[in-house]
């Protein structure tokens, strides 16, 4: 099922994800959905940086208030690109929402990998509309020798 996934992205999308700095292809979180998101506008070693347009979709009443999930999945998102490996997961994150959002902002959510010891991956990231720091977060990640799916299947064969 997962090879089916992988073959239905196409060739078009691929190349969205070939960006910028360096370069350097996305290699993690390719069937992602960017309107939800975020789009990577920057990718380097050790860093993302992505950008979430938000729309009416996301609000929470008529007042226009973003939901803070949709901020919490962009600055996952942007986490997991800094890392940019295939098998990456979160683990854990401590973060603050320090001011709202709203429909129509586009928050910028810049991603840098703090440390990086074997599996284990710690990133800041910090959200900010204009000037203004909307979200802080710190993540932590660790990356599989495989597809977390993957490892499941293969214990429950074991057994």
């Amino acid at each position: 099922m997962a090879e089916e996934i992988e073959n239905e992205t196409s060739q078009e999308e691929k190349e969205q994800y070939l960006i910028m700095d360096d370069e350097v292809e996305l290699n993690t979180h390719q069937r992602i959905n960017k309107e939800l998101c975020g789009n990577v506008v920057e990718l380097s070693e050790g860093y993302a940086k992505v950008e979430l347009l938000t729309t009416r979709e996301m609000a929470v009443d008529q007042m226009g208030l973003v939901h803070g999930g949709f901020t919490f999945g962009a600055a996952d998102f942007a986490a997991m690109a800094a890392v940019n490996d295939p098998n990456v997961v979160l683990v854990s994150s401590e973060c603050r929402f320090l001011s709202p959002v709203k429909v129509g902002d586009t928050v910028t959510f810049e991603a840098r990998e703090r440390y990086h010891e074997s599996r284990k991956r710690r990133i800041h990231v910090v959200g900010k509309f204009n000037d203004i720091k909307v979200f802080e977060g710190n993540f932590l990640a660790v990356v599989l020798d495989r597809h977390v799916f993957k490892l499941k299947l293969i214990k429950d064969e074991e057994k």
